[in-house]
């Protein structure tokens, strides 16, 4: 064996001494771009994968990771700023989990686990303002679960305690957030965290917390102190919300018929907010009713004594009387007296009746729609087909219906809507296209750039292998066979037998050939060529 590679050395050590110069520089450097490639290769498929660890930390927050990770002897690297930290993607959860154990990172604030640990002896106003700590601690938490929010502090101040109550004051809140690409939130999100905020301390009102955002945004209004403000306010949330319900509604029905962009419609929406109470009573003289009748009858029986038998002279007698004698024998007059009074009251027919009206009633809508005209032919050859007048009203009557739009219906109402015919402008949508199509393009061809970098390298690296060893000149020697003991005259100076060198006998010949067929098949080429260039 050893002798075996003492040869194969030698070999090789007389193959480099007949290379030239320039042939030997390819050769290492061929040999140094292998082994050089080889070894780039292993480092960059042995590197581990880095993943995200934590993201948007402020200084403190990651310097405390980044002191954990030290600890931990964990590799890492820091990315944006020293916001996002990356470690390898094996370790991502065991090193959260570990961090989390040592409550790193702090996150937003302390919540209720500041009453895990028993604390005696601590005074009442050191626990009151654990617990409004805590409060706030939860309610920042809460808040930054919200999409459009990366992170939120609240602040809550809440009166002292006093024997006497003060009705005055009243707890207050203040809300920052800091809105993830500084977009402004939408009202129903800001409201949503106000009746949050509201909700989650007692005695707080929505309208007492006050919210703000990273680019300094008032995002809250009062609207305590002027009503009519708020009123105002949400008059128009309202009407801007139902002008964009029926538009989209109009313009989705149209472009199932006409197509995705071929539509624009915009409707106008007055709203009546006036709230109406009415009472009307109406009576009918004709139809009265019997309410009461009262009869009275009267009977009065009286004697009267006379004070002559002749009585007054000329005065004739009016009532019914008769001549009787009272005791003493003094002549009197019985008077007898009727009387019968009725009295009827009646009630006359009275009809009422109350209407209330209430706030949201339509009083007029009108809609403008634009439709795409339509072109046939393509290039140059495109000409413009307009509509008939036909369906246009067709697709008039079509978003009257859909959006409600009464003409010439209610008298009261004077709805209105108008449909045209005009060609859109479609530069920006296809220059966005455009945009988007070369970026995607140029995605593709770098990533199939990167993809086959790495194989071009190997191939471009084995074919200059090929081409070295094409352009270097080889030499015949059969295996077993000492350099140098191959003639020029195609004798073997010393290898057919201890007398030395000679002609190279048959029997000598069939044993290399079987021994090496391949070396003496090139063997003899070049003995045949040696041959041909001689004569």
């Amino acid at each position: 064996m050893n002798q075996g590679f003492s040869q194969l050395g030698a070999q090789l050590k007389a193959i480099w001494q007949e290379l030239s110069i320039g042939q030997r520089f390819n050769l290492v450097f061929a040999g140094l771009a292998i082994v050089g490639g080889m070894v780039a290769l292993g480092v960059w498929s042995s590197r581990p994968d880095y993943a995200l660890l934590y993201g948007k930390l402020d200084d403190a927050e990651a310097s405390r990771v980044l002191a954990a990770l030290d600890d931990a002897k964990v590799p890492y690297r820091v990315n944006r700023g020293g916001g996002a930290i990356m470690i390898p993607a094996d370790k991502v959860y065991l090193m959260r989990m570990q961090l989390a154990a040592k409550g790193i990172p702090r996150g937003d604030g302390v919540g209720y686990e500041i009453f895990d640990k028993p604390n005696f002896g601590i005074s009442d106003f050191v626990q009151r303002a654990n617990y409004i700590r805590a409060v706030q601690g939860e309610l920042a938490r809460t808040i930054s679960q919200v999409d459009s929010i990366e992170s939120s502090r609240v602040m809550i101040v809440m009166p002292e305690n006093r024997l006497t109550a003060d009705g005055s004051r009243k707890p207050t809140a203040s809300v920052f957030l800091h809105v993830r690409g500084n977009n402004q939130l939408a009202t129903q999100t800001v409201a949503a965290i106000r009746f949050l905020v509201a909700n989650a301390v007692e005695g707080l009102t929505p309208n007492n917390v006050s919210v703000i955002d990273n680019l300094g945004n008032v995002l809250s209004e009062n609207t305590d102190g002027d009503p009519i403000a708020g009123l105002t306010s949400n008059q128009l949330s309202a009407r801007r919300n139902l002008e964009q319900y029926l538009s989209k509604k109009a313009e989705s029905m149209l472009e199932k018929v006409l197509g995705p962009g071929q539509a624009v419609v915009r409707v106008s929406a007055e709203i009546n907010y006036d709230n109406l109470q009415r009472t009307e009573e109406k009576y009918d003289p004709e139809g009265q009713v019997l309410r009461t009748s009262t009869v009275n009858d009267e009977a009065t029986d009286s004697l009267t004594a006379n004070a002559s038998s002749g009585g007054t002279v000329g005065t004739p007698t009016n009532s019914n009387s008769e001549t009787n004698s009272v005791a003493g024998g003094t002549p009197a007059t019985r008077t007898n007296t009727k009387k019968k009074v009725t009295n009827n009251q009646f009630e006359i027919n009275k009809v009422s009746s109350t209407t209330t009206q209430g706030a949201g009633g339509l009083r007029r809508l009108s809609a403008a729609v634009f439709v795409a005209q339509r072109f046939t032919g393509t290039g140059t050859n495109r000409t413009a087909q307009p509509r008939t007048p036909q369906e246009i009203t067709r697709l008039q009557k079509v978003v009257e219906d859909a959006v409600g739009i009464q003409q010439g219906a209610d008298p009261l109402r004077k709805d209105s809507i108008t449909v045209e015919e005009a060609p859109f402008s479609d530069t920006v949508g296809a220059d966005t296209f455009k945009d988007l199509e070369h970026q995607e393009r140029s995605r593709m061809w770098m990533d199939l750039a990167t993809n086959a970098l790495y194989p071009t390298l190997g191939l471009a690296a084995l074919f200059f292998l090929w081409r070295l060893f094409q352009n270097t000149p080889t030499d015949p020697i059969p295996l077993g066979v000492p350099v140098g003991a191959i003639g020029a005259d195609g004798t073997m100076a010393g290898a057919l037998g201890p007398g030395g060198g000679g002609p190279i006998t048959v029997d000598a010949f069939n044993q290399m050939v079987r021994e090496n067929p391949a070396n003496m098949t090139q063997a003899i080429r070049g003995w045949m060529a040696r041959n041909t260039a001689a004569k």
